[in-house]
């Protein structure tokens, strides 16, 4: 079946462990779930380019049966989006979650200071108020402590999209430190263009902050398998 198969990517500073309990939540539901394992993410490939990271979610696409569910979390819905339009044909849905599809010429992420040829975690500034208000102060320190570094050839690259057939694949919007209605709202006023071109787009709220795979995975795993 086409939706028997879930492809995850995690966004910044992620890596593939922060998925841990989502997959063994959608493993019990009877569908299988791949982590993509990001080259820069984990494996201390510092020269890693966006491009690496796009052609492992397309190996992962390639190597699931049938046609996956493509999952992207915050900066890495640009990942997901890009891995859709290289292989449309391939790709049976598209879950974007925290995060939303970017547009060709765009960033690849925010700009965070870069030290030593890579962004590390900027610390919880940038993040306070909705962002992280469900991480209590523990949850905080380990999320620090297992942060990443992203490659400064990922973080400064330029996302690149040439197949139109991407806006024909159904997209599902989860929407967790803002409210659907928020961003019908940034999408009807033109701040989301590339979203505003896909012609299938569900929108689904989640009550948690920035990272539900960590503080809501049992919910998040149940909207990704009913998707």
């Amino acid at each position: 079946m086409t939706d028997e198969n879930i492809v995850l990517v995690g966004g910044l500073w992620l890596d593939p462990s922060a998925w841990d309990a989502v997959v063994a939540e959608i493993e019990k539901s009877g569908r299988n779930a791949v982590v993509v394992a990001l080259p820069g993410q984990g494996d201390g490939n510092v020269a890693a380019t966006l491009d690496d990271q796009v052609g492992a979610v397309v190996a992962a696409v390639d190597a699931a049966p049938g046609r996956p569910v493509l999952v992207g979390h915050s900066a890495a819905c640009g990942l997901a989006w890009m891995a859709a339009d290289a292989r449309p044909e391939r790709v049976s849905k598209v879950v974007l979650v925290g995060g939303f599809p970017s547009a060709d010429g765009d960033n690849y992420s925010p700009s965070f200071p870069i030290e030593n040829g890579a962004m590390p975690f900027p610390g919880w500034e940038p993040f306070e108020g909705a962002d992280s208000a469900d991480l209590d102060e523990e949850a905080r320190k380990r999320f620090t402590a297992a942060a990443v570094p992203v490659p400064e050839a990922v973080a400064k690259a330029t996302v690149r999209l040439t197949d139109e057939r991407r806006y024909d694949l159904p997209v599902v919007m989860v929407c967790p430190e803002y409210t659907p209605a928020e961003l019908r709202e940034w999408r009807d006023a033109g701040e989301l263009p590339e979203l505003a071109r896909v012609k299938h787009v569900d929108l689904v709220d989640i009550d948690s902050g920035h990272w539900p795979m960590l503080t809501r995975p049992a919910e998040l795993a149940r909207i990704l398998t009913s998707a």
